[in-house]
């Protein structure tokens, strides 16, 4: 630690404990950028609406993430943290998986935003899809019979997941959006536990 990081440590002892001005600049920017990439698309999204939004300089993005190439990866990357299906009893999975997407859907708009970009250009959805298979298709092979029909098994399953969450937290479907939780585990976890687990269609 420099002389000067130490004065400052003594002067004020919180301070190491206080979140970096890099880390609120970083926060601040890949907020903006979610928000503008949902709401115009890769393509018209620009560096300078992000900067905009996020009331810095253009030149900041550019700093910490070297190109709009860049910065979609940095907004787009995200950690489903699902749950270990090895240790779910067999007949609760379905209803285990369901709900630990609605947890994830309702807790934290970034996937809502990359499911928007998604659906409209073939960057978000070439990034939806790799979540799919680094972090869904690992899981569905937990639990599925065949480990053969495991990428189906979890095209099938991510069929049901982001078909809803499309209907309920982006196009907000009235009926859709009014279902409550539970009811929306009741209804999908039955068809999700299928495809996780049955022998046959």
């Amino acid at each position: 630690m420099s002389e000067s990081a130490s004065a400052t440590s003594l002067s004020d002892p919180g301070a190491a404990s206080r979140p970096r001005r890099s880390d609120a600049t970083r926060t601040a920017i890949l907020t903006a950028a979610r928000e503008r990439f949902a709401a115009d698309g890769y393509e018209r999204a620009t560096i300078r609406a992000i900067a905009g939004d996020a009331r810095i300089d253009p030149s900041m993005v550019m700093r910490y993430y070297g190109s709009k190439e860049g910065l979609f990866a940095a907004a787009c990357a995200f950690d489903l943290r699902l749950p270990d299906l090895g240790s779910t009893p067999p007949e609760a999975v379905g209803r285990t998986l369901v709900s630990h997407f609605l947890d994830v859907w309702e807790e934290n708009e970034v996937l809502t935003a990359l499911l928007r970009v998604g659906v409209t250009n073939a960057a978000g959805a070439e990034r939806m899809q790799g979540i799919v298979k680094e972090q869904l298709l690992p899981v569905v092979r937990q639990a599925c019979p065949d480990q053969r029909e495991a990428p189906a098994r979890a095209a099938l399953v991510a069929s049901q997941i982001l078909g809803m969450a499309l209907t309920r937290y982006v196009l907000r479907f009235p009926y859709a959006a009014a279902l409550s939780r539970e009811a929306i585990v009741d209804w999908l976890a039955p068809t999700v536990q299928r495809y996780l687990t049955a022998d046959k269609p």
